[in-house]
């Protein structure tokens, strides 16, 4: 990304994977860290963006999604969630890696991104099928695994660095058709799916809530669990 910071014009780091929202990025008022590791190519990243102004911010830093998510359960304030247990990260379980791994229980953080607000009347509601989308499906695919092995319990935490409704699964169309029925075979299998959601600004990040979206997934998706 080119960013005009006071009057230099420097490249920073965009750290998404894939679709921003419908933003277009022309003007767009952004909160920026630095890093001192000179092997970097770049020595700063974008971690939010704003569509309003700079009134509000939204953490478009999904590398870091992760990093907050381990110190929120370090210090107890998800404890709703998952209420004890050494945290073990990147834990592999057949072909690929989980996030985490708290006695029992498997962990797979996601930050979606493909729908971004325009306003603070326009705000996101489901994800669509993109790029990563294998990806995200192999991991469901694995978490349902492992709630099918008796002693294991697997979570999906879907983390929003701002106040975001409860996430809503999009209308079905033959393009997310694949990650919908991956989600379907996992809930029937007993995983659960969080909500995570936090606030970015120029302090820091904050978590304001979190809530279990399982049964409001189901009754979305029109169907009834096994």
């Amino acid at each position: 990304m080119i960013v005009k910071k006071e009057d230099a014009v420097i490249v920073c780091h965009c750290p998404s994977t894939g679709k921003i929202g419908r933003v277009i990025f022309d003007s767009v008022p952004c909160l920026l860290s630095s890093s001192p590791d000179v092997k970097r190519k770049t020595t700063h990243t974008v971690e939010a963006i704003s569509v309003n102004g700079a009134k509000s911010w939204i953490g478009i830093n999904q590398n870091a999604a992760n990093r907050y998510i381990e110190h929120f359960f370090r210090i107890g304030a998800l404890s709703g969630v998952v209420s004890n247990g050494h945290i073990l990260r990147e834990q592999r379980i057949g072909g690929s890696k989980l996030d985490f791994r708290m006695g029992n229980i498997y962990v797979e953080v996601k930050m979606p991104l493909q729908f971004l607000a325009l306003s603070e009347s326009d705000l996101p509601s489901g994800m669509e099928c993109v790029n990563s989308a294998e990806r995200f499906v192999r991991h469901v695919a694995e978490l349902e695994q492992c709630c099918r092995k008796n002693e294991n319990s697997a979570l999906m935490l879907l983390c929003f660095v701002y106040d975001a409704p409860i996430f809503t699964p999009p209308v079905r169309t033959v393009q997310n058709k694949i990650i919908g029925d991956a989600v379907r075979q996992s809930l029937n299998a007993g995983v659960k799916i969080w909500q995570v959601n936090m606030s970015i600004d120029s302090s820091g990040v904050k978590l304001l809530k979190y809530f279990d979206i399982t049964d409001h997934l189901i009754s979305g998706m029109n169907f009834s669990p096994k």
